[in-house]
C-alpha cells in the first residue's frame, strides 16, 4: 500500500482536482483504504487505475481470472468477502444472484447510472439493474484468416457445414458452452437463444459430429482464438469483436476477418457487481460510479476497443470505436441477442449436456 503520510495534502488536492474533472466527489472516508478488484486480464488501463487512486485517495489491488466459472468458484471459496468489485459477464449474473454471491445494489450510491444508454438499462439478464452495472459490451462472432478462407456467408455454417471448410484447421469455443450450443441451435433453426432441453441435445449432437471432422483442432476460449488466427495456426474460430478491433488497431492482424452470423449471435455485457460480503461496499460503489463517469468511461473503451454503454462518453470515443466492428449497424443489431438467464435446475441440465459434449 502507498504511504499517505508525507504526501497526504498533495494527494488530497490531486483527488479533489480529478474529482471535479470527472464530475465526482472524492469520498473522504476512502483515504488510506484499498479497493480489491477481481477482473479479466488487461481489461482496464494502468493510467485509469492511477486516476482512480488519485480520485479516492486509496490503493487498487487487482486480481485476475480467465473465465466466469473461475470467478464463481473463487467467490464460493470465500472470495465474496475478499473482493469489492467483480466483473461477471451478463449471462452469468443470474447464476451469481441465484447462489447469493453478489448483493443487490443501492443505485442512490451510483448517480452516474443516469449516463447509461437506454438499451443497457433494465436488461433481461438483470431486471431493473438490481445487481449489476454495465462495464463494457461487445459481440461474439466468427474470426477467420482471409488468406485461407474468403467469401464466407454470414452464417454459422462456416463452422458446422464441412463443405465450406473441408480442410483448414478450425476450433469451437470452450468456456461455459453457452455460445457454442447457441451457435449450433441457430444453425439448426432453433435460434441462438434456444432454451429447451430437447434443442440443447440436438445442438450437442451437432457439436459432437463437428468434433469428429479431421480438421477440427479443439475447444479454445474466445480471446486466444484471434491470436491463433494471426499466427495462422487456425483458419476459423469463434471470438470477440474487441479482440479483432485491438489487433486491427495495432495492424497486427490485417489478414483477419470477422463476421456476425445472421441466424443470430450474442451481444454481451461485462458488468460490475459487488460481492455479498465485500470488504468495503462504499468504496465499491465509488469505483463503479467513477467508471460510469463520462471521461473514465471513454478512456476505458478507448483502451479496450470494446463498446461503451455510456452515452456521456460517446463524444470522446476514438474513431476506431465508431466502426461497425465495434459498434454494429442497426441492421446487425436486429440479430444480436443476450443469452437467456439460466439458474437452478435449468442450469444443471445445460451443464450436464455440455459436460457430456466435452467428454465425448
Amino acid at each position: 500500500m502507498k504511504s499517505l503520510c508525507s504526501g497526504l495534502t498533495r494527494i488530497a488536492l490531486t483527488a479533489a482536482f480529478l474529482g471535479g474533472f470527472l464530475g465526482l466527489s472524492p469520498p473522504a472516508q476512502a483515504a488510506g483504504k484499498t479497493l480489491y478488484l477481481f477482473n479479466w486480464q488487461d481489461y482496464i488501463g494502468k493510467g485509469l487505475l492511477k486516476k482512480y487512486e488519485a480520485h479516492c485517495g486509496c490503493k487498487v489491488v487487482q486480481t485476475y481470472y480467465d473465465s466466469n466459472a473461475a470467478l464463481a468458484a473463487k467467490l464460493k471459496a470465500g472470495g465474496d468477502s475478499q473482493f469489492d468489485v467483480v466483473v461477471p459477464s451478463s449471462y452469468y449474473v443470474p447464476q451469481l444472484v441465484h447462489e447469493g454471491l453478489i448483493r443487490k445494489l443501492d443505485k442512490k450510491e451510483i448517480p452516474n447510472f443516469r449516463n447509461l444508454i437506454a438499451r443497457f438499462k433494465d436488461p433481461t439478464y438483470d431486471p431493473h439493474d438490481a445487481h449489476s452495472m454495465p462495464y463494457q459490451w461487445g459481440t461474439t462472432g466468427i474470426g477467420y484468416l482471409k488468406t485461407k478462407v474468403s467469401n464466407l456467408p454470414e452464417s454459422w455454417a462456416v463452422l458446422f457445414n464441412p463443405k465450406l471448410n473441408p480442410s483448414y484447421p478450425f476450433v469451437l469455443m470452450a468456456g461455459s458452452g453457452r455460445d457454442t450450443i447457441g451457435a449450433a441451435c441457430a444453425y439448426l433453426g432453433y435460434g441462438f437463444t434456444c432454451n429447451k432441453k430437447s434443442q440443447w441435445i440436438k445442438a450437442a449432437k451437432l457439436v459432437e459430429k463437428t468434433e469428429k471432422r479431421k480438421n477440427f483442432t479443439g475447444f479454445v476460449d474466445g480471446d486466444p482464438v484471434t491470436g491463433e488466427i494471426k499466427k495462422g495456426t487456425i483458419a476459423i474460430g469463434m471470438t470477440f469483436n474487441g479482440q479483432v478491433a485491438e489487433c486491427y488497431d495495432d495492424k497486427s492482424c490485417l489478414n483477419t476477418g470477422y463476421l456476425l452470423p445472421k441466424q443470430g449471435t450474442e451481444i454481451w455485457v461485462d458488468t460490475m457487481a459487488v460481492p455479498t460480503h465485500a470488504p468495503d461496499p462504499k468504496l465499491a460503489y465509488d469505483f463503479i460510479n467513477f467508471i460510469l463517469s463520462a471521461k473514465a468511461g471513454a478512456e476505458l473503451s478507448n483502451f479496450n476497443l470494446y463498446g461503451s454503454p455510456n452515452a456521456a462518453s460517446e463524444p470522446m470515443l476514438v474513431a476506431a470505436m465508431k466502426t461497425p466492428l465495434v459498434t454494429p449497424t442497426s441492421a446487425q443489431m436486429k440479430y444480436l441477442y443476450f443469452l437467456p438467464p439460466l439458474a437452478g435446475k435449468k442450469l444443471q441440465e445445460f451443464n450436464a449436456i455440455w459436460t457430456a459434449v466435452r467428454q465425448h
